[in-house]
């Protein structure tokens, strides 16, 4: 997830309150089946599109302007901000009965829990079956089911995380070490030998505000090294894993610590090597792409676990207008507009789409590293959190915590450890969240054993 731009509850009450405005987007119906509500001539009431996604303002442009440029149905206001901010406004029209102003939503398939568990979904079964010819991914559109047997969502797009090393770094990998096939180890020995031998620090991790490390730690260190993340946050597994990321960082720069996008050191050359988001690699590849690879993240004892971000749509049962937004489900699964996504904002399709030949150098480079780390023997998926709804927050906190604690601060693992678990607990028990993912299931709250 891309950090929000920070629109709070007035600010989404006030788009919602102008929702015809210079960049809405509209005109006649179009998309994958025939209305079964507004007409050729009627393309029915307005709505707003509230997403999580596309927080920075070039990507909001992008998708207003570029990915919705030919959207000939009702006129839509898209607007994005931060999960509590869109829940609560769902939540807010939901109570007040008959129809609200958010006609569609773009969110994390973990952020749709709480409006899964207070039923404020429709089912749009309708919508996947009508684009069956898509080829949808299959265990995206069971995501989408959250256990039972209702689409409340469709899968819209995707993206991962993996690595990105400047080629100048290349020459220091350790003997025997496949860039396509790294463990964490070979990158802590390979981040060792770019120091030893050049005398700089070159790797780099998101761990400034906005950073993403959190996400690198719950679907990538964690899992990795533990098998799980709640369940053994404290195991022994775990402060071993924790003393390997001591020891990484060791070699890594330490401006590490006002980092959030790394293409931005990247490009400098401040750093040679890091793991981050898609999204916030991409501006370095596309600007540098002869001079950079892409390739799988690592391996830790427990396999080569990597967290695929599915963003799913859904529809609100309070939509002023469900054929409409069914209808602009349509339009985003379009080939094309798979594609132009991607061109645009760095998201990879969820539909069988071929990729153009003239895609972007730095995008190809994306796109095959993504293949590469789905395509890996050893590769293992990990979900965004799952349940937490406004808790989500505090449950990243208190991994940044531990984080800064043990890697910045150098406290105690063990000692540090134990205390984030017991904030962790807290948060699992006051969200009601069950396990997910490598954690498995649980009748209850997720705990840490």
């Amino acid at each position: 997830m891309r950090q929000s731009s920070g629109l709070r509850a007035l600010g989404i009450a006030g788009a919602l309150a102008i929702l015809l405005t210079a960049c809405s987007t509209t005109g006649a119906p179009t998309g994958g089946g025939a209305p079964t509500g507004p007409t050729a001539t009627d393309p029915g009431k307005s709505f707003v599109f509230a997403s999580t996604q596309f927080s920075p303002v070039t990507e909001q442009e992008a998708m207003r302007k570029k990915i919705l440029a030919n959207w000939n149905g009702a006129s839509v206001e898209f607007i994005t901000d931060q999960e509590p901010v869109i829940i609560d406004r769902i939540t807010v029209e939901s109570k007040a009965g008959g129809t609200g102003q958010i006609g569609i939503v773009g969110l994390e398939n973990g952020q749709f829990g709480s409006l899964v568990a207070a039923n404020y979904l429709n089912d749009v079964a309708k919508v996947t079956t009508r684009n069956a010819d898509k080829k949808i991914n299959s265990d995206m559109l069971t995501l989408g089911k959250f256990g039972g047997s209702t689409q409340l969502y469709v899968p819209w797009m995707q993206a991962t995380y993996f690595l990105a090393a400047n080629k100048k770094a290349l020459q220091y990998l350790p003997t025997g070490a496949d860039v396509n096939a790294l463990t964490y180890d070979q990158l802590i020995a390979w981040a060792k030998n770019i120091y030893d031998k050049t005398g700089q620090k070159r790797f780099g991790w998101p761990v400034g505000t906005n950073g993403l490390i959190h996400r690198l730690l719950q679907g990538y260190w964690y899992p990795s090294f533990t098998g799980g993340l709640v369940t053994s946050y404290k195991s022994a597994d775990a402060v071993a894993m924790w003393g390997k990321i001591k020891e990484l960082w060791q070699y890594s720069n330490p401006q590490s610590t006002t980092y959030a996008f790394m293409q931005e050191p990247l490009q400098s050359e401040e750093v040679w090597v890091a793991i981050d988001h898609a999204a916030r690699l991409i501006n370095v590849l596309k600007a540098k792409p002869d001079d950079f690879i892409a390739a799988p993240a690592p391996a830790g004892p427990k396999g080569r676990y990597y967290m695929s971000v599915v963003i799913g749509l859904g529809i609100p049962k309070t939509t002023p207008n469900q054929s409409g937004a069914e209808n602009l489900i349509d339009y985003l699964l379009k080939p094309e507009t798979q594609i132009t996504t991607l061109r645009e904002n760095s998201f990879f399709p969820v539909t069988d789409v071929q990729m153009p030949a003239d895609l972007d150098k730095g995008l190809k480079l994306e796109a095959d590293a993504v293949a590469k780390q789905a395509g890996s023997k050893d590769a293992k998926v990990v979900p965004l959190p799952v349940g937490l709804g406004a808790k989500g927050g505090d449950f990243n906190t208190a991994i940044l915590n531990t984080f800064q604690r043990i890697v910045v601060k150098g406290e105690d693992i063990q000692t540090v450890l134990n205390e984030q678990a017991a904030i962790i607990n807290k948060v699992m028990t006051d969200a009601n969240a069950k396990c997910w993912g490598p954690d498995g299931t649980s009748t209850g709250p997720c705990q840490v054993k």
